[in-house]
């Protein structure tokens, strides 16, 4: 069975993230020792005790998500079977190109770990939050927030996640516009974010161009297999296309629904999830129907696998 990848992004951290696989197996404790020889700090130990305040900093939080999806990755990659693609939400997307050899380990994470510090920089620069709307159709949201540029504010849709979830992202007026339009025009709820700032928005722009330099200075491979991107959800191979297309994500939405479509055409017969959480998994409830999408990011979860196989 052809295998598809999904790597969660920020907001899937929580302290602990990470301990069960590293005491288990060998491969996911050397994946942090790893990390924390190349950061210079002790990572491993922030994901496992805390406080969860500073793990969920930005640039902690994306770190920390890297690190246990591709401990995970490591220990689980020998029994996937063949990979079809590949998909990561946001931040699960450099993990994703992590798994898929586009370039080291070691250089992932850097870059990783300078995205979060820039993206931090960016809020503090450009004070700007996120709201996910229920309940609406995409293309009554595009139209708020036409109509909320019309009226001079920033604010985009940020995050098309799945059928009736659309995350928007931008100024905190913009994001009130939104939420009592949305209101009016049937939304479920509109539930505001707990982030730092406006991601995939173009609050993010100061972000964006700083993280090209970083990024023409790290070494790219093209990927074993397809890597579908977020900004086009189409799979790139040549490192300037994913160079070009890393820091496009940064001010562009994260185009899931379509992402997940495409791995399925690409050959996907089920998904496995790496990393903390669940989410993903969730959302394939709506964006692949039955299709059976597994959630591996303990050694719980990872028993659960081979058991039913």
């Amino acid at each position: 069975m052809r295998r598809g990848l999904l790597f969660p992004g920020q907001g899937s951290q929580h302290v602990g993230m990470g301990q069960g696989l590293a005491e288990r197996f060998p491969a996911a404790r050397e994946t942090f020792e790893e990390a924390d020889d190349t950061l210079g700090f002790a990572l491993s130990r922030l994901a496992w005790e805390g406080p969860l305040e500073v793990l969920t900093s930005t640039e902690n939080a994306q770190a920390a998500l890297y690190v246990h999806s591709l401990a995970a990755y490591r220990v689980v990659r020998e029994r996937l079977g063949p990979v079809a693609a590949a998909a990561g939400h946001s931040l699960g997307e450099l993990s994703a190109h992590g798994a898929a050899g586009t370039w080291s380990f070691a250089d992932g994470l850097r870059a990783v770990r300078l995205r979060g510090k820039l993206m931090a920089r960016a809020g503090d620069s450009a004070p700007g939050t996120m709201a996910a709307v229920l309940g609406l159709r995409e293309d009554a949201i595009v139209e708020l927030c036409e109509s909320a540029a019309a009226a001079g504010l920033i604010v985009v849709p940020a995050n098309l996640n799945a059928p009736g979830q659309v995350v928007v992202s931008g100024e905190r007026r913009g994001i009130e516009w939104i939420s009592a339009g949305a209101k009016k025009m049937g939304a479920r709820r509109v539930v505001e974010l707990s982030v730092s700032a406006a991601f995939h928005s173009p609050l993010m722009a100061p972000a964006a161009e700083t993280f090209r330099e970083a990024l023409e200075r790290t070494t790219f491979h093209r990927p074993r297999f397809p890597v579908v991107s977020n900004v086009t959800a189409e799979p790139a191979e040549e490192p300037e296309h994913i160079r070009e297309l890393l820091v496009r994500q940064l001010t562009a939405p994260v185009r899931w629904i379509e992402c997940v479509g495409r791995m399925r055409a690409l050959g996907v017969e089920s998904f496995a999830e790496l990393g903390p959480g669940k989410v993903l998994a969730g959302l394939n409830r709506r964006n692949a129907k039955g299709v059976p999408t597994v959630s591996l990011g303990t050694p719980e979860s990872i028993d659960r696998m081979e058991s039913a196989e």
